[in-house]
């Protein structure tokens, strides 16, 4: 399914870079699959933060920072 892909491509770029904009990242996501509109973007981040993997905060009124949530401690996969 191409929304999972998306999502995975999200989480790829996030991987790579640590963090970013939330433009910059929709751009990347443009260039990568071409007809992702904006709402389903920020459905998929909503899904993406919903699960735990990423954070998304506010910079100001219009700006977002996306970055991927490190498990460490308790509950991280390495200790099941």
């Amino acid at each position: 399914m191409k929304l999972r892909l998306v999502a995975s491509s999200i989480l790829d770029i996030l991987e790579r870079e640590g963090a970013g904009e939330e433009e910059e990242i929709y751009k990347q996501i443009q260039r990568l699959h071409g007809d992702i509109d904006r709402r389903m973007f920020e459905e998929l981040l909503m899904c993406l933060e919903i699960q735990g993997l990423i954070r998304v905060s506010d910079l100001s009124r219009d700006r977002r920072r996306i970055e991927p949530v490190r498990s460490e401690g308790w509950g991280s996969s390495s200790e099941i």
